[in-house]
């Protein structure tokens, strides 16, 4: 695992173009998590893979998300302008829950949007960092027929 982990902080830290390519070979390496080992505030940051969601989460000064139970989940945690976290409903559409999906042949922790079609699939490269993968109605989450993919950090 430690391989894993060497090339996780150096996807992590490129400022620009890292390959989807290799951000699918390494959610492959990674375990699996059920929803309810998630539950907590989490710190996000995006793969910088060229994917427009990158700039829209920047430009909406996204923080991370909070999983208060399986059935309360706040996916878009933003940092208003006097600094302050809050649930951004509007740019999310509502909130979320947490359930166990099947993805890419694996059943893992996924969080469901109450307002669009949209799912993110979790792996854990440990137990306070997971890596996310952004799944849905192609027009919503394809970018050049590629996901949008992301990292949380516990907080």
């Amino acid at each position: 695992m430690s391989e894993t982990i060497q090339r996780w902080r150096e996807l992590t830290a490129l400022p620009s173009r890292v390959d989807p390519t290799e951000l699918d070979r390494l959610w492959q390496s990674l375990e699996t998590v059920r929803s309810e080992e998630i539950l907590g505030e989490w710190k996000g940051g995006a793969f910088r893979t060229g994917h427009p969601l990158c700039r829209a989460l920047d430009r909406s000064r996204w923080y991370g998300k909070t999983f208060v139970s399986v059935f309360d989940a706040k996916p878009l945690i933003c940092r208003a302008e006097d600094g302050t976290l809050f649930s951004d409903t509007e740019l999310g559409g509502g909130e979320a829950s947490l359930w166990n999906i099947e993805f890419r042949g694996e059943v893992t922790a996924t969080m469901v949007y109450d307002g669009r079609p949209v799912f993110d699939h979790f792996k854990r490269l440990g137990d306070t960092t997971l890596m996310g993968i952004m799944n849905g109605r192609p027009e919503l989450v394809l970018a050049n027929g590629e996901h949008f993919y992301f990292f949380l950090e516990r907080v």
